[in-house]
């Protein structure tokens, strides 16, 4: 018997996963761009010379079901044990609702930060929760909307501080029972900036010495000290006085703001958030009122729409540093939305009642465990305590240790003498009992009837979380339906394209979101021995490695959590290779005018001067100006910053030439990795010219934006700035940390690692292709309706484009924010609006949207432009038109309507979807009218009935 041979026809799932348009719509496309082939666009888009000689090839891709068996097997190389170890992190309980509604749920964490207050008003909500929250624990009357971690809220407190205090004096107390990796961050970013840290016993503090001080609350060892006098004398003498303070203790214990603090700091991991091995967690920042204006970071403030309905809006967005440049405070821009809003929900789940009780069974167990080994004969301090003693075990140390770890248990050594114990949520009265049996005792945990020994001067007098959010039915079918409203309110990924020029909104994958979850990476302490971690040291090292062929360097370091981390860290490397090499004083770097608004920053954070490098016509760097300036200043030239492609959307001929500009006049070249979206498998930073890069994982690397965070901002170096990486008090190195954790927010790391392992080398490669057909595909449909600003040598756009809506203003009285604004009611969050170019917007769609969504995008971009073309001829009033009231919202579909265009030219545009519209739950909102009116926390429930007089 014969049988008939069959045809196989492979299709590619890896790449089908992340790449959106199909072999067929891509040969459509090509036609409308006007190329041959993808190959023939691409040699028309990426300089010859810059190109890769050889392909990536990362072995052969791996299926769904492969990945996720190999991650298994990878995870099961980590060993989760309890974790005491404390340090400023804890075991926690994150309710399952909050897991799988929130942490899991594209609809949260595939959102982007909420510049675009109208369709982010459930985002916004949630953190303005977050924010009431921090403010009622702390006593102060106004928080951020997060900071990355708490070691950086500390050391944004210090410059914070200097910035506020009236002191002249230029150094900063640092209590000596901060956390080790509290100090050791401060002193990092203390160095550059010629800010003297003193660290001693908050008794030895001389407080005319210093423009401010921070105290631990409770200390790293387990002490509890009321810090009202030594806030006072720094009153007196004109400092700041900061408190970092565990959150969950202040439940029971005296709040920062009662003792005088000016600003509070800390961490809300222990409120719902995984260890993650280190993080993402979110830090908070809160202080008083007359600060508020100094306050790094975003605050979510409280304002009004076109029609006086309450809307809310990032605050006093001109702190934001993209805007600020080299004049601005600090490089924040990144908080950890996504984490923060987990503790909010963690917060509004248990309520006040619910947290206090948690923090009572902390410290009743604590202490029974306390008085188990004073009975068996040691000695524990200190007497008073909230969740953390230290017990002296003298030469049983060695023992008591690794008898723990037999009991499957981590303990912190604190000296050669000392054990450091702390308890958390997660403990129970096995874990007890085993602690015991590690230091030799066997008794039963009902043996100790439950007491407290939190000093009576401390216990907390006032009230909080008083809001009644924080008392909602908490019944999990409320919990969840409240969840569900928040995010029917916003515009995520989930939804709709997020075309936002630089910043690569591209798809996070379900596979790989999955191992985040799980306990093998969500449950290991950031402090525990190596050998507990080999999984994640087995994939930190293979993800470093096919970073480090991707971008062309010789090492990875996995420390920054943001990519304006990135930045400050990369910079830091160049300073300390000119510092080993005896020219500590190069401190000028050369910018573009075009660059990311962090780079200036970030070179202010590092002691460096700016010196803005000119644009030419066609939007590339004014290469006679980078020489002049460079040979100008040849004796003190650090380095410059350049993003590649660059900012304007093209791929510069110059690049090199920049870069050995650079190096003859000894400077380092430091590559922004923000567009690496249009580079992978095509073109490396490394063989550029480039000594250091970083990588926003968040970004092109499939890490979701959470609702503006969380991010990982990993910087490449060549061999020479090795030695100079940021090191760690736990694992090492010549330089200071960056972070609090070792590794930054490693339990985003199986995210990307299983990206590059499903997609291999070709698939990455294939994406950037893809991505720069999707940005050209948009360029050629808009061309002619809009001006498309910069195009390279070929004619041809990169990953993104700028298109000039510029001429509007006169023309038709139409403003970049209206058209902005008009494409919500279309169903898409606008792109990027006024940068790099003020009046623009720059587009980028990634290669994850299919032709029929970038259809849709462009079919309602060109019916914009009709609506503009219908106010400059006359045919729609000037200032009473779609564009000029968009948003639209139901209720202005449902009421009485008296404009001079039909509901549903309003209302339904093209683009926007008939069944499925989006529909934004605010108007327009009125940010000056919100800066006008601070208010940062949520309003009292009346209040919400009338929104403005």
């Amino acid at each position: 018997m014969s049988f008939k041979p069959i045809d196989y026809l492979p299709y590619d799932f890896a790449n089908r996963r992340h790449i959106g348009p199909s072999p067929a719509e891509m040969d459509d496309m090509l036609k409308v761009v006007g190329a041959n082939s993808l190959d023939a666009l691409i040699d028309e888009t990426v300089p010859q010379s810059i190109r890769l000689e050889q392909p990536l090839d990362f072995g052969k891709p791996k299926s769904e079901r492969e990945l996720l068996h190999h991650m298994r097997v990878t995870a099961s190389k980590n060993e989760v044990l309890t974790s005491l170890i404390g340090q400023g992190y804890h075991g926690t309980v994150t309710p399952p609702a909050i897991q799988r509604n929130i942490l899991e749920n594209p609809a949260w964490y595939t959102a982007y930060t909420p510049y675009q207050p109208e369709i982010s008003q459930g985002r916004l909500e949630a953190l303005l929760n977050y924010q009431t929250m921090v403010s009622d624990l702390t006593g102060l009357e106004i928080a951020n909307a997060s900071l990355l971690d708490e070691a950086t809220a500390c050391a944004e407190a210090m410059t914070m501080a200097q910035r506020i205090s009236k002191s002249k004096a230029t150094a900063f107390f640092v209590d000596e029972n901060c956390h080790p990796q509290n100090i050791a961050v401060i002193r990092t970013r203390a160095a550059p900036l010629g800010i003297e840290v003193i660290v001693g016993a908050p008794e030895a503090l001389e407080a005319g010495r210093v423009f401010g001080a921070l105290f631990q609350y409770p200390g790293t060892y387990g002490h509890l000290r009321d810090f009202t006098d030594e806030i006072a004398a720094l009153h007196e003498a004109k400092a700041i006085g900061i408190i970092s303070a565990d959150p969950l203790s202040l439940t029971l214990l005296r709040e920062p703001g009662a003792m005088g603090a000016d600003i509070a700091v800390g961490s809300t991991q222990r409120f719902g958030v995984p260890l993650g091995y280190g993080g993402p967690h979110a830090a908070y920042m809160a202080t008083r009122q007359q600060y508020a204006r100094s306050m790094p970071g975003r605050i979510v403030g409280v304002s009004v729409d076109s029609h006086g309905n309450r809307a809310y809006r990032l605050s006093l967005q001109t702190r934001e540093q993209h805007i600020r440049r080299e004049k601005a405070t600090s490089n924040v821009c990144t908080a950890q939305a996504l984490l923060a809003v987990m503790a909010s929900f963690y917060a509004v789940f248990h309520g006040p009642e619910g947290l206090r009780a948690i923090a009572q069974r902390i410290h009743r167990k604590t202490v029974r465990m306390a008085k188990g080994l004073e009975a068996a004969g040691f000695h524990v301090e200190p007497e008073t305590y909230f969740d953390t003693i230290t017990v002296d075990v003298g030469l049983l140390q060695r023992g008591v240790l690794q008898a723990a770890v037999r009991e499957g248990l981590n303990l912190r050594r604190v000296d050669d003498s000392k054990v450091g114990i702390t308890l958390d949520e997660r403990t129970r009265p096995a874990t007890i009992e085993a602690v015991w049996r590690a230091f030799g005792i066997i008794m039963k945990d009902e043996d100790f009837r439950p007491e407290y020994r939190l000093p009576e001067a401390l216990e907390r007098q006032s009230g909080y979380l008083e809001h009644p959010i924080f008392h909602m039915n908490r019944a999990e079918t409320e919990m969840m339906r409240y969840m569900r409203r928040l995010a029917d309110r916003d515009l995520a990924l989930d939804r709709a394209m997020i075309p936002l020029g630089s910043c690569t909104m591209k798809l996070n994958s379900a596979a790989e979101m999955m191992p985040i979850s799980w306990r093998e990476f969500s449950q290991l302490h950031p402090f525990v021995p190596a050998d507990q971690a080999a999984g994640y040291a087995e994939m930190i090292d293979d993800l470093s490695a096919k970073l480090c062929d991707i971008t062309g360097y010789a090492a990875i370091s996995m420390q920054p959590n943001s990519g304006a981390q990135g930045e400050y860290a990369g910079l830091l490397t160049i300073a300390a290779w000119h510092r080993a090499n005896g020219e500590g004083g190069r401190n000028i770097c050369l910018i573009p005018m075009s660059a990311h608004g962090t780079n200036p920053a970030s070179a202010n954070m590092v002691g460096w001067k700016v010196v803005p490098v000119k644009s030419a016509e066609n939007g590339d760097i004014d290469l006679d100006d980078f020489r002049e300036k460079a040979a100008k200043h040849a004796d003190s030239l650090a380095g410059c910053m350049i993003t590649y492609p660059s900012t304007h959307g093209v791929f510069e001929e110059t690049v090199r030439e920049v870069c050995e500009i650079t190096h003859a006049h000894g400077g380092q070249v430091y590559i922004d990795g923000a567009n690496m979206n249009a580079m992978v498998g095509l073109s490396r930073p490394g063989d550029l010219g480039g000594d250091v890069s970083h990588l926003n994982l968040h970004k092109t690397f499939c890490i979701p934006h959470g609702g503006g965070g969380p991010g990982m901002g990993p910087i490449g170096v060549k061999p020479h700035l090795v030695p100079h990486l940021p090191g760690h008090p736990v694992t090492g190195g010549t330089e200071g940390p960056v972070s609090a954790a070792p590794y930054g927010s490693p339990s985003l790391l199986p995210i990307s690692w299983a990206y590059c392992l499903m997609m291999g080398g070709e698939g990455l490669t294939q994406a950037t292709r893809v991505a720069i057909l999707n940005a050209n595909y948009i360029a050629e449909r808009l061309e002619g309706a809009y001006d498309v600003l910069y195009r390279g040598a070929g004619g041809r756009v990169a990953h993104e484009c700028i298109i000039d809506t510029r001429p509007f203003a006169e023309s038709a009285g139409v403003t970049v924010d209206d058209i902005a604004k008009r494409l919500v009611d279309c169903g898409f969050h606008a792109p990027t609006m006024s940068w790099p170019v003020a009046g623009t917007l720059m587009i980028e769609p990634t290669e994850s949207e299919t032709k029929a969504e970038l259809d849709r995008f462009c079919d309602a971009m060109l019916a914009i432009r009709d609506e503009i073309r219908d106010i400059e001829q006359g045919r729609i009033d000037r200032d009473n038109n779609p564009l000029k009231n968009a948003p639209h919202t139901m209720e202005d579909l449902v009421k009485d309507w008296d404009r001079p265009y039909s509901r549903e030219q309003g209302c339904f545009p093209p683009g926007a979807f008939r069944v499925d519209k989006y529909w934004p739950p605010v108007n327009r909102v009125d940010n000056a009218w919100g800066d006008r009116h601070l208010v940062c926390t949520c309003p009292p429930m009346e209040d919400y009935a009338e929104a403005a007089e």
